[in-house]
């Protein structure tokens, strides 16, 4: 059986619940760095096998509550080598989320253990 292959996309909630961005706004931030770690990491053989069934693609949606809780967690893949794109929303400045490099489940899925999903 085919490993599944996954990306995650943890978004900020607090964009929407403190700072009252309006929810398109933070969906086009999951979107950004969806697009923008695919693109970076276009060339690795699990991106390919992802982009070839467009279909059948699969991606998991989080929660974090603040600026800092996501910036840790982006520093916690980095220390783990787990590839991601943290977007900065420009010209403000603000992280707003994370999408990892479509990966191997069994790859990543333990680094999100006690995240909750988007809601």
């Amino acid at each position: 059986m085919a490993q599944v292959i996954i990306q995650y996309i943890v978004i900020r909630s607090d964009l929407i619940s403190a700072m009252n961005w309006p929810k398109g706004a933070v969906i086009a931030q999951a979107c950004h760095a969806s697009t923008a770690v695919i693109h970076l990491h276009r060339d690795d053989l699990n991106v390919q096998q992802y982009l070839a069934n467009l279909d059948s693609m699969t991606k998991v949606v989080l929660q974090v509550d603040s600026e800092a809780s996501l910036v840790k967690l982006s520093e916690k893949l980095n220390a783990n080598n787990i590839s991601h794109k943290l977007w900065i929303e420009q010209p403000e400045n603000i992280p707003t989320c994370i999408a990892t490099k479509p990966e191997l489940k069994d790859v990543v899925k333990l680094h999100f253990k006690g995240v909750k999903l988007f809601t």
